[in-house]
């Protein structure tokens, strides 16, 4: 018997005008796998995160009280006219699990936390509650007098207590210690007030420096290296204290607590490059001696079962920690082992199997973090659930791209939607139903292109359609390698002491299954050698206000070139400096904050959204004011910078190398934290390009790539090394394969069954051997031609 609930088997948009997407409809099938396809910034996430996700995630947020509300992040509400048929949405994306150097795999997982509570149970000696396990729990004690009312009288009563945690005392639960390299700190030949301290920021008349020449522990007319014992303590390792520098309290310590706690507490990778820089000179970091590198204390090393502590079972890969696990037998802990079978074998099910629960979270590459994040859902019971993901066959070889389809298509058998966002074409076969969004990026996107099955899509000659089939073929001949970069007895994490030689002056190209150990390879072994580039996956960090141009260092030229035309100083042609507006303080947005409601965000009345003061926009060059240039797409401003009067050589560079790798249709102006990811990492790799250096090395460049720009991409490759360069590409596509020079493949496994190199040559000995799992792949994409 049919009802009116039946009627609902679609998820219905109207008019969504996220981003670029232009007044967008489109009707989605519910309990079916639907793939949004089209070139890197065509509106994909714009629709499917921004608008659907978003709204799902929003309405969600609504049904909680107004109490809880005020704890949760505030949504808008997206620019869409009609949202129907929404399903309650869970977000599986490929931002990078937290850096956060505590957090590893298995707390990011909650796997830890199962595992501690079993050894809490069973492990002997026993130690007392889960946490005299956990790495994040100090022990600590304590006793005093406690005042209380009792019966209308003060009663004092002595009271003590302790806490049985499990953190190394010696590196705090971090589990490596940091030696810093004082003569990187200081010069001892100079005193204080000639300017000894060599850290950035502390300039002789600034108030890092005048603490200590104001403090009355040291003499600041006095070299250093005359500093009695006492004076030297004193200034490197003083307790933090009280003190007047003139007429203001201020709170003096040791410079060593002090660089430790402002540069060493903060995320590396999200430092200004010159800071990152003396951090590297200055810093070594060394693996606990006290606990080996575990984060555990003495204690919750020395309780075990059978035989086997929570530092060994942490260490061990999942898929060996899935067997040990089923050895225990012990029905008091009955349901807990079964939920930790049921997540380690999620883990191996997912083809991660080779990672282990001790490995930091921050060192996960994008791909991984996807697929860790979508281990809580494999199991799950709920049905007509939307599961959204953004290509999930990131970092993965064609063969693990079989395994993640089977995955994607179990959620949808168990009656879910499910929303892809992806370029590869293996897993756009498996389709249901297609969106295909172009028909460019940019400004030139936001339409739907195609709706339908993966035949009419071949048929519908779209950039997707007419791509979807590319095979490129291997070359007629290879370059000749110039030398050859040596590697002997690496064994960095699960490498078995190779010994490999990378051609240079060529196109090599690493591949083998994910976890086989390619970038432990490459980035373990040569990353950080004199003239190496290294170009990873890592997100550039980005408020509203980070642009383009203001990344790559364009807008410093740019600035120049409004002030020499004008007259004026520099600073007024920027928004985060005196040319602001006034009202928007150069956001060029106004958000008022309303409590629990999603807080709403308009357009500054005053500039408009041009972010600069009125005064400044009556500055021109060659007819432009400056919210206009950075209005522009990179080609346009391309064309604007290299004639006329407002010719800029330095400009021109920047832009001419953002057009190679693809970005053409970026806005200068536009904010980072719009891009995707794709875009993203080939801005990184424009910056890089201006440094210099002989050897390059790039992780997996074809991420977020569409098969249309893949040529492009190749292009740019060919020039590298044609003007002389040596590019090393870690890389999983077989259009990047079949166009190397030379392949390193490794293997044959993951994690402890990989870690070896099964072969070095050129792709057609690759293809024509087929003696490896890369092989056997690179020649069916080969004859398939």
């Amino acid at each position: 018997m049919s009802t009116a609930a039946d009627n609902h088997d679609r998820i219905s948009v109207q008019g969504a005008r996220e981003n670029n997407l232009k007044n967008v409809s489109v009707d989605i099938p519910k309990r079916r796998l639907t793939v949004f396809t089209g070139v890197s910034g065509s509106g994909k996430s714009s629709l499917v995160f921004a608008t659907i996700a978003a709204e799902s995630q929003r309405m969600i947020n609504e049904t909680y009280s107004a109490f809880l509300q005020g704890f949760m992040p505030t949504l808008a509400r997206p620019d869409v006219d009609v949202l129907e048929g929404v399903t309650t949405a869970i977000i599986v994306d490929q931002e990078r699990m937290g850096a956060n150097s505590r957090s590893t795999v298995g707390t990011a997982t909650d796997t830890n936390a199962m595992l501690r509570i079993v050894f809490s149970r069973l492990g002997q000696p026993h130690l007392g509650s889960p946490q005299a396990f956990a790495f994040n729990v100090p022990s600590i004690s304590g006793a005093g007098a406690v005042t209380m009312e009792k019966g209308g009288r003060e009663v004092k009563e002595r009271r003590s207590f302790t806490v049985t945690g499990g953190m190394c005392p010696r590196c705090e639960g971090m589990g490596r210690v940091n030696d810093i390299d004082l003569t990187q700190l200081y010069d001892d030949t100079r005193s204080l007030n000639e300017g000894a301290l060599t850290i950035p920021g502390y300039a002789a008349d600034g108030w890092g420096v005048r603490i200590f020449t104001g403090s009355g522990f040291l003499d600041a007319d006095k070299p250093i290296r005359d500093y009695t014992t006492k004076e030297l303590d004193d200034f490197l390792y003083h307790e933090p204290v009280k003190v007047k520098v003139g007429d203001i309290n201020m709170t003096y310590e040791g410079l060593v607590p002090k660089v430790q706690k402002s540069f060493l507490s903060k995320d590396r990778e999200a430092m200004q490059p010159h800071i990152r820089a003396f951090v590297d000179r200055a810093v070594t970091f060394t693996t606990c001696p006290e606990c080996s590198g575990t984060r555990l204390n003495e204690g919750a090393r020395s309780s075990r079962i059978g035989g086997t502590s929570i530092a060994d079972a942490c260490a061990m890969q999942i898929s060996d920690l899935a067997e040990w696990v089923r050895t225990i037998d012990e029905p008091s802990v009955a349901p807990l082992l079964t939920a930790l079978r049921h997540t380690l074998d999620s883990f191996v099910e997912i083809g991660l199997g080779y990672l282990s629960l001790d490995r930091p979270a921050g060192t996960l590459s994008g791909g991984e973090a996807q697929r860790t994040k979508m281990i809580r859902h494999l199991g799950s019971s709920l049905t007509d659930v939307t599961y959204v993901f953004d290509e999930p066959t990131i970092g993965l070889h064609p063969h693990d791209i079989q395994s993640m389809n089977g995955l994607l298509l179990q959620l949808r058998d168990k009656g879910n939607t499910v929303l892809v966002v992806e370029h590869k074409p293996e897993t756009i076969a498996i389709a249901d139903h297609i969106v295909d969004l172009g028909p460019r990026a940019g400004t030139a996107g936001g339409e739907v292109c195609f709706e339908g099955t993966v035949a009419g899509l071949r048929g519908s000659g779209t950039l997707t359609g007419i791509h979807l089939d590319d095979r490129h073929t291997l070359k007629k001949r290879v370059r000749e390698r110039t030398g050859a970069l040596k590697i002997r007895g690496a064994r960095t994490h699960n490498l078995h002491d190779i010994d490999v030689d990378i051609p240079t002056g060529v196109l090599a190209v690493i591949t083998g299954v994910a976890g086989s150990g390619k970038s432990s390879l490459i980035h373990g072994s040569i990353a950080g050698r004199d003239g190496v580039i290294s170009v990873d996956q890592g997100a550039i960090r980005g408020s509203r206000r980070s642009n383009p141009a203001t990344y790559t260092g364009l807008h410093e030229p740019i600035r120049k070139a409004f002030a020499k035309a004008n007259g004026v100083k520099p600073a007024l042609f920027s928004a985060n400096s005196e040319g602001a507006c006034p009202n928007c303080n150069g956001s060029g947005v106004i958000v008022t904050d309303l409590g629990m409601m999603a807080s709403v965000t308009s357009t500054c009345e005053v500039c408009e959204g041009r972010r600069f003061d009125a005064s400044v926009l009556d500055y021109h060059l060659a007819g432009r004011d400056i919210s206009e240039v950075l209005a522009m797409s990179v080609d346009e401003a391309l064309e604007y910078f290299s004639t006329g009067e407002s010719r800029t050589p330095a400009a021109q560079a920047i832009l001419t190398r953002l057009a190679d790798v693809g970005l053409g249709y970026i806005r200068l102006g536009q904010p980072l934290n719009t891009l995707s990811g794709g875009e993203r990492q080939r801005l990184k790799l424009a910056t890089h390009m201006a440094e210099h250096g002989g050897i390059y090395i790039l992780d997996e460049p074809t991420t977020g790539l569409h098969l249309a720009d893949v040529e492009q991409l190749l292009g740019l490759l060919d020039r590298l090394v044609d003007s002389g360069k040596s590019v090393i590409v870690i890389e999983h596509h077989q259009a990047v394969m079949a166009h190397a020079d030379w392949i390193v493949d490794i293997g044959p496994g993951a994690g402890h069954d990989g870690g070896r190199v099964v072969f070095e040559g050129t792709p057609a000995d690759l293809v024509s051997a087929r003696s490896t799992l890369t092989g056997e792949y690179l020649a069916r994409y080969v004859d398939a031609h």
